[in-house]
């Protein structure tokens, strides 16, 4: 396998709403039987291969996705490698990790695939082009905007005049939540009052009635919305009419988006909505040492199963068959070298 075969981000796939945690380990576990045959014994024999050194990783909010993930990935890598020293750093998201790995205050860190390949080819929101890498394609990240449950809104058009939060300046939430209210025909600032606010911001300003929607980009459900679903309770507005428009834009940040389904009873009260996803990568710099690369690579693959924050309902999480699919950001060597290793 090359680095060339690693490109390119496969379909999304949605879970149904009885797709539960349990469910989803057992399904990885079955994707895995092939790579994880004698993962114990492959596992010790890799833990003195030169993984080892201080690993920050670049995650996000304290209470979203990015930050529950890093923050296993830490300690499973630590496991089987007890030289690295792994720390996870938070940040405001996607655009504000990509910065971390360009001031070398990150070894690796997490970002929305348009994120990493605007980064990359050097588009906005990045002035030049970022050197990265990827280790994998780790998750599906689900778009879920969501509005109080007694308001009147139910579609992304009828947000004008309304007051929207697209979440933290530097996270890709707010990038895509700028192009969806583009795509459905609202001019933030003018159709749309728009609001850059943390999650806990956001939250108690949508309690307040400071705003009326709240964008946020993660994993299903998201701690910040299950809150909201208790107190004022909330309702997540469709958003996977906009895909075609999207799609329609300069780059290649549209092909990466793809229509998934957030189940119903996702939060309280909550039916089934078809909005959009955009996987979500394992970044680096390209001087990232090979063994270290390597090593993260076969905790993805063989550790699966135990990278699946608690809180996971039905999202996609670290199949095996499209960790090599990061599309515009190449694979690091070490990483192809691991799946290669892996796969045969």
């Amino acid at each position: 396998m090359t680095a060339e075969q690693g490109r390119g981000i496969r379909g999304a796939q949605a879970y149904g709403p009885t797709a539960r945690r349990t469910a989803l380990r057992a399904a990885l576990g079955t994707a895995c039987t092939g790579l994880l045959a004698g993962a114990a014994a492959a596992d010790a024999r890799h833990a003195d291969r030169g993984a080892e050194g201080r690993l920050r990783i670049a995650t996000g909010e304290a209470d979203g996705f990015y930050a529950a993930f890093g923050r296993l990935l830490g300690e499973q890598a630590t496991a089987v490698y007890p030289r690295l020293s792994c720390e996870v750093v938070q940040s405001e998201g996607s655009v504000a990790n990509v910065r971390l790995l360009q001031a070398r205050r990150a070894e690796v860190a997490l970002a929305l695939a348009d994120i990493a390949w605007a980064a990359y080819g050097g588009s906005a929101p990045f002035g030049r082009r970022v050197p990265l890498r990827a280790i994998g394609r780790v998750y599906e990240n689900y778009v879920q905007l969501a509005v109080r449950a007694d308001a009147s809104v139910r579609s992304d058009a009828e947000l004008a005049g309304r007051t929207v939060s697209l979440g933290a300046p530097a996270s890709g939430g707010a990038v895509l939540g700028d192009r969806l209210l583009r795509a459905a025909g609202l001019a933030p600032g003018t159709d749309v009052q728009v609001r850059h606010l943390l999650m806990p911001q956001a939250a108690r300003a949508m309690r307040d009635g400071a705003v009326d929607a709240l964008l946020v980009a993660g994993g299903v459900p998201l701690p910040v919305l299950t809150r909201l679903g208790t107190l004022p309770g909330i309702r997540l507005l469709p958003l996977a009419d906009l895909l075609p428009r999207l799609r329609t834009g300069p780059g290649p940040a549209g092909s990466g988006l793809e229509a998934v389904t957030v189940p119903a009873g996702a939060y309280r009260g909550t039916p089934e909505v078809a909005t959009i996803g955009v996987a979500n990568l394992l970044l680096c710099r390209p001087d990232l040492p090979a063994p270290v690369a390597a090593a993260l690579t076969r905790v993805l693959v063989r550790r699966a199963t135990r990278l699946v924050p608690t809180t996971a309902l039905g999202t996609q999480f670290l199949d095996v068959r499209s960790l090599i699919s990061t599309g515009e950001v190449p694979l690091h060597p070490g990483a192809v070298a691991a799946y290669r290793e892996l796969h045969g």
